[in-house]
């Protein structure tokens, strides 16, 4: 999928675009089962996150360099790439739709890499064996998605003139194509064409000590769920750590907090029109195509095709079926 861009169609005060880039979603079958027909028989759902890095050098900008710097160059381009695939725990997103709910929807980082190849291993699928079930089969990940998101920040003016800061993820699909009627997977996973979230990160240290203390008094089933899930404790660098101060939770500013492994956050329903909230247009790239019949980006053209089509099934993302 060529870039997005994004357009501001009126030019609100406050908005800043911290980052953007590529989104993918897929969803897992649960052990021993092959196909998913319903959202009861998904195991995980996965986000994946392809930051673009416009700090990188650009070539085309530059005056005729050595072939040895230009090599050079793409190398450091290269080791900037990051891939985050992420896990949300109640396996589905909030309902963009559902605006006055409110409910925070928790999610992890469980994986960050600079080889895709990495991913495409987390998402396969494998057999093994356990001493209580025996043999297991687990399914590889189905596509769901694909399209192109924004990390932004966003100040809104509260009493006696002061600012408040917070937080959104946005994001716009490409595929699946608009011109197919059934979405089933999308629909019961809340995989909105488009849609807008509050997102916040959790401080590790401070919540690390509740769930310590509510351990040694017996801690809730669905917080001892939530741990299992979880591969690793999140350690942030100090000038990011610092960020909380005291507080349980910090804006995902910089998103860079997303680029640690075992990172949690919360997403919050904000809207499913991010024009009519923030004044911003994703746009994506065959927006102005002049042609009527558009039906959005062609597979052959799709990154997430090309990338996983080897391995996760992509009827979800093509035809919006349950497979």
């Amino acid at each position: 999928m060529e870039q997005g861009e994004e357009v501001k169609t009126t030019i609100p005060p406050g908005v800043e675009i911290q980052e953007r880039g590529e989104i993918y979603f897929f969803y897992r079958p649960k052990v021993g089962k092959e196909e998913a027909h319903g959202s009861d028989d998904v195991q995980r759902m996965y986000i994946i996150l392809r930051p673009h890095h416009h700090s990188s050098i650009q070539l085309l900008q530059q005056d005729a360099k050595e072939e040895e710097e230009e090599e050079e160059v793409k190398k450091e381009k290269k080791e900037k790439e990051v891939v985050r695939l992420i896990v949300m725990g109640r396996k589905q997103l909030p309902d963009p739709k559902q605006k006055k709910s409110r409910r925070p929807f928790w999610g992890f980082v469980e994986l960050v890499t600079n080889n895709i190849q990495d991913v495409k291993d987390a998402l396969k699928g494998e057999e093994y064996y356990t001493k209580k079930s025996g043999h297991r089969h687990q399914a590889p990940a189905r596509a769901l998605g694909e399209g192109i998101y924004s990390i932004l920040k966003h100040h809104i003016n509260i009493n006696n003139n002061k600012k408040k800061m917070h937080t959104h993820l946005v994001y716009k699909l490409q595929l699946p194509p608009t011109n197919i009627n059934i979405k089933d997977p999308q629909e019961a996973l809340n995989v909105e064409r488009e849609a807008s979230f509050l997102i916040q990160i959790k401080n590790p240290i401070i919540n690390k000590e509740e769930e310590e203390e509510e351990e040694a008094g017996g801690s809730p089933p669905k917080k001892k769920k939530m741990k299992k899930m979880k591969k690793q404790e999140a350690v942030f660098p100090g000038h990011l750590q610092a960020e909380f101060g005291k507080l349980g939770y910090h804006a995902a500013d910089p998103p860079e907090f997303l680029n640690y492994q075992g990172c949690e956050f919360l997403l919050i329903s904000a809207s499913d029109d991010i024009q009519q909230e923030l004044g911003l247009e994703l746009k994506l790239p065959h927006d102005d195509d002049d042609d009527d019949d558009d039906d959005g980006m062609d597979a052959s053209c799709s990154d997430l095709v090309n990338t996983f089509g080897d391995l996760a099934p992509t009827d979800a993302l093509l035809k919006g079926i349950w497979v």
